[in-house]
Formats: structure tokens, sequence, C-alpha cells
């Protein structure tokens, strides 16, 4: 049976079959065969999936909604973010960052490296492909992919959207009558325009942390909300990025002023 399934896969004739059969449930979608995988994304991780199966001589057809690869770092991140972690661990398979790169690579010089790395292995995402709906044709044993013009079909489906690709925003008792701007970090570029205001900030993530660290840096008042206990220590400190010592001493001031901020609003609900 699987050399069976196997020989279909390859024969032009079962294909053109197959496509004449797709196009006629989706009239007005233009069918396009694919030979190779679908990756869906064209941000870090299927740009890696791609690079990965071309290694391996394998084609496959990335599909982007945007206009442009890594459109969640270009759009939909702060200014001052730089990579959490060291880059060693942040590269992609196949091709490490330059070596003149810092530890803690800036988001202008991650963007740099995802365009050089999609150039370097000839990846090609057809851009502006919003895909509507995938869903696999039992009859076929066929991926059936539509966008909005166009339904693509391949034996496999790769899906590198991404976890953080759609913002979730809670719902707070008051946000109705709350008459300054809500933002959610995506949202968020620079402090510049919270200067010598106070702004709440909710969750100390990575994000959380950083945005009230550039909040600071901009003369505003931020106030820390957690969901539990505040936890630092020189130990967190020191995987940071190199830091001048006035700096850490700016984080860990903004660190305390926060904790004194959200003993007082529980204070203050109790």
């Amino acid at each position: 049976m699987e050399e069976v399934e196997f020989k279909k896969v390859h024969d032009p004739f079962f294909q053109l079959n197959m496509l004449s059969s797709t196009t006629t449930n989706y009239p007005h979608h233009h069918c396009v065969w694919v030979s190779g995988p679908i990756i869906v994304g064209a941000g870090p991780s299927g740009l890696a999936a791609a690079a990965c199966l071309k290694n391996h001589s394998v084609p496959a057809m990335i599909l982007e909604q945007a206009n442009c690869i890594a459109s969640l770092w270009h759009f939909r991140t702060y200014d001052r973010l730089r990579l959490h972690l060291p880059k060693q661990f942040c590269q992609l398979p196949l091709m490490p960052f330059p070596v003149d790169f810092p530890t803690y690579p800036t988001k202008q010089q991650f963007l740099f490296y995802l365009e050089s790395y999609a150039k370097n292995f000839d990846l090609n995402p057809v851009f502006n492909a919003t895909v509507v709906n995938a869903e696999f044709d039992g009859r076929s044993g066929f991926w059936r992919v539509k966008t909005k013009v166009t339904e693509y079909v391949s034996r496999w489906l790769i899906v590198a959207s991404g976890e953080n690709a759609a913002e979730v925003v809670p719902t707070f008792e008051g946000m109705n009558e709350f008459s300054g701007p809500i933002l959610h970090t995506s949202s968020y570029k620079s402090g510049e325009c919270f200067e010598h205001k106070s702004v709440l900030v909710v969750g100390c993530g990575n994000s959380g942390m950083e945005v009230c660290l550039d909040l600071c840096n901009f003369n505003s008042f931020p106030s820390l909300v957690v969901r539990d206990s505040v936890c630092h220590s020189h130990s967190l400190l020191s995987l940071s990025p190199p830091l001048s010592l006035s700096l850490k001493n700016t984080i860990r001031d903004s660190i305390r002023k926060s904790v004194i901020q959200v003993a007082r609003y529980r204070f203050l609900k109790s």
C-alpha cells in the first residue's frame, strides 16, 4: 500500500486528475500543485524549516501573510528590544550569527541576520498570501491550503505561524471608564510619549521588565502588577546583557519601586 501511495505522489497523471477534482470543488480558486512541503509563515521557524529541507534537496513553498519576512519583528516589537538569550542559543540551523555581532544582538541586527539567512539559502516566500483554511483530504491523501485567491495542494504541511502571532489582552474591571491609552506590548514602541506620566505595566516577564526599564529611561513613573510574588537577585541580573553599574542600579531601583507600588495596590484593594 505504501508503495502504491508513493507512486501516486510522483505520477503526473494522478496529480492532474486530483487537481482537476479539487478545482471543481473550489471553482473560484486558482489551484497550484506543490511537490514539496507547504510552510505557513516566514518567521524564524518557517525560514529554518525551509533551509533544512533545502539542505536535503527538498523544495518547499513558504506562504506569508505580510509583505516581508519576520513581520512580527518588523512591526510589532519595541525599539530597544534585544535578544533575551545569548546569540549562540538563538541562531538558526546551518548559519551562525556574524562573529562581530554582540552577545545580545539588537532587533535591527537580528532582522539583518534573517534577511541574510533567506538570501543565503535562496528562500523566496510568497508574500501577501494569508492562509484562510487548511484541511487534509483523506480521499486523496493531500493537504489543501487555501489563501484568498489560490488553493495550494501538497502531501505535507508545516505550520510556522508563531505562538505570539495574535495578541492577548485580558479584560479588567474599569477599562471602559479609563480615559488613558491601553496598549499591548506589540503596539508599544518606546517610553518617549509617556514622559513624566504614571504607567501601569501588567506582567513581569521579559517584555514587562524591559518596558518598565524603558519607561524609567524616559522619566516615566511605571508600576508593575504581577500575578504572584516578584523574585529578583544579583544572579539574575548577572545573566542579563553587559550593563554599566549605574544601569544595573536603575533596574534594581525600578524593581524596588514597582514592588512597593504593588504592595500599596494590594493594601488598598484589601
